[in-house]
């Protein structure tokens, strides 16, 4: 797989490939495995954090809802 990386505004291409991510993730300690698939989500799709700004400022307006009003018994 080749990835291209942008650095200082120029294009870099990156020779990697899952097998080298998959041996990669599996040396890293436990809490960065952990956390991984959300800080690659992160990095990779912008639409993603914009989606947790919106759940923040939700929570900060008080639009929220409890378990209990969401999935009443």
């Amino acid at each position: 797989m080749i990835a291209w990386r942008m650095v200082m505004g120029r294009a870099l291409k990156i020779g990697i490939s899952a097998d080298d991510v998959i041996e990669a993730v599996k040396v890293m300690k436990k809490k960065e495995r952990e956390t991984f698939p959300e800080n690659l989500l992160a990095a990779t799709a912008p639409e993603y954090l914009r989606s947790i700004k919106e759940v923040g400022a939700d929570y900060k307006a008080g639009r929220v809802k409890t378990h209990g009003q969401v999935f009443p018994k």
